[in-house]
């Protein structure tokens, strides 16, 4: 990025083209996400509870946690991080709190969800919704929140799957009204649906591609005819890394070696060109005066 700030490169961006966003498990992965040129990365509350505390996903992070993880990645890259912030860990004083702190953390974009707590996986059954007034005020106070006007701030609504097609646009509406920049329309079941949020919404859309769930797995290209702003793939790369994983302890198990893996691996000269190591020794050489 450049010396403005990260929700302004957003903004700019979806001006231009449909950008490409790819899910960061951890920081070392956005370093790769930023080497393929991804537009954006992306901070999964759900990769967060899988990977880092080996939960479901049913809000069981704390803001504090979600912060950290946060600082760690937007720390190590220079792409944009754009946040799943759940549903703002609480009422609009908690939403507050989370803007700022994440704000402060130097996120490009937050996003909020209309769920009630205990949340879950917006391709799951069983969810329930706040009121729309309720999410509206936390949107307003996300607004109120923010230092920087340029930080996107993303509705997400999972009304799609409990009330049906219509109430997701109206709360859509609803959430644009009340001051959010952008909208995730969660679960959304075919193509044909979310070509009529394109023709319906006029703010920028967010098509989230996550594998397994209810919707369909269109391309870049297919978003971009509909006019969509973002195409997310938040859980991706984590899904093909477990299952790598998977795969090499049970070869280990079986062959008592890691030798047939050496091919699959990162090497170590891959991992310390990646962590830029080589920078870290010669600063270390110049503190104690070495050459």
């Amino acid at each position: 990025m450049t010396d403005i700030s990260p929700g302004r490169a957003l903004r700019d961006m979806v001006e231009e083209t449909t950008i490409v966003i790819s899910g960061a498990p951890f920081a070392l992965a956005g370093r790769l996400i930023e080497r393929y040129q991804f537009d954006a990365a992306y901070l999964s509350g759900a990769v967060i509870s899988a990977g880092i505390l080996a939960l479901p996903d049913v809000g069981m992070f704390t803001e504090t946690e979600l912060v950290q993880q946060a600082t760690y990645l937007t720390r190590s890259v220079n792409l944009p991080v754009i946040v799943d912030a759940d549903t703002g860990f609480g009422d609009v004083l908690n939403v507050q709190r989370t803007v700022v702190d994440l704000e402060g953390a130097g996120v490009g974009a937050i996003q909020l969800e209309d769920q009630q707590l205990p949340k879950r996986c917006g391709h799951l059954s069983g969810k329930t919704l706040v009121e729309p007034d309720q999410m509206c005020a936390k949107m307003k106070a996300a607004v109120a929140a923010r230092r920087d006007p340029d930080l996107v701030l993303i509705a997400r609504t999972d009304a799609r799957g409990v009330d049906g097609l219509d109430a997701a646009l109206h709360r859509a509406q609803l959430y644009v009204d009340a001051g959010a920049d952008w909208i995730f329309a969660e679960a959304l079941a075919s193509r044909e649906e979310f070509e009529r949020f394109a023709d319906t919404i006029e703010a920028p859309l967010v098509a989230n591609m996550t594998e397994f769930g209810k919707s369909p797995l269109l391309s870049v290209a297919e978003f971009a005819q509909m006019g969509y702003a973002a195409v997310l793939y938040p859980a991706t790369v984590f899904r093909v890394a477990m299952k790598a994983i998977e795969a090499a302890l049970a070869t280990i198990a079986d062959e008592g070696s890691q030798r047939s893996l050496l091919d699959l691996m990162q090497t170590r000269e891959e991992l310390y060109e990646l962590l830029d190591y080589h920078d870290f020794e010669q600063r270390d050489r110049e503190y104690f005066g070495g050459e």
